[in-house]
């Protein structure tokens, strides 16, 4: 099980955000693979413009192309073309999901503005804030992400 934002929010406003990985949320089959809501990754950001154009981008509604059973989002036909052509290259690691919680043994929704390439990869995460503190150590959150994502997808 994976929260959304309003869920985090709401359901966990008397708790810090840390308090959240004592327990491990796994990603259901019912879910998928990848953060969306409405069926839309990422909530709608082109994945493509942050490789391109180094900032978080807006999709489309009309341009789109389906893959891991949702629908990605992008600014312009030449975005999409490429993401169809390679889509590994330009989604998101685990899926989408906020690195840092990951990178704790959960799943959480993330924020296009939080976001970072390194080695080539894409990370999200839940917040700026959240951010931060994944940036603190990123090698040992990507070692650590790397290692708990196959449970939290398995």
């Amino acid at each position: 099980m994976s929260f959304t934002r309003r869920q985090v929010l709401l359901g966990g406003a008397a708790l810090p955000i840390a308090a959240l990985a004592i327990s491990s949320h796994r990603v259901g089959a019912g879910e998928g693979n990848i953060y969306s809501e409405a069926g839309v990754a990422v909530d709608g950001s082109d994945v493509v413009a942050y490789f391109t154009d180094g900032a978080p981008t807006k999709g489309r509604s009309d341009i789109t192309h389906d893959w891991m059973g949702v629908t990605w989002r992008f600014a312009n036909e030449e975005n999409r073309i490429a993401f169809a052509a390679d889509p590994a290259t330009y989604a998101p690691q685990y899926g989408g999901f906020c690195a840092y919680a990951v990178s704790k043994g959960y799943t959480a929704s993330t924020v296009p503005e939080a976001w970072k390439i390194v080695d080539g990869k894409l990370y999200l995460n839940y917040s700026r804030r959240i951010q931060r503190k994944w940036e603190r150590d990123v090698a040992g959150n990507i070692a650590a992400g790397d290692a708990n994502w196959p449970t939290l997808v398995g």
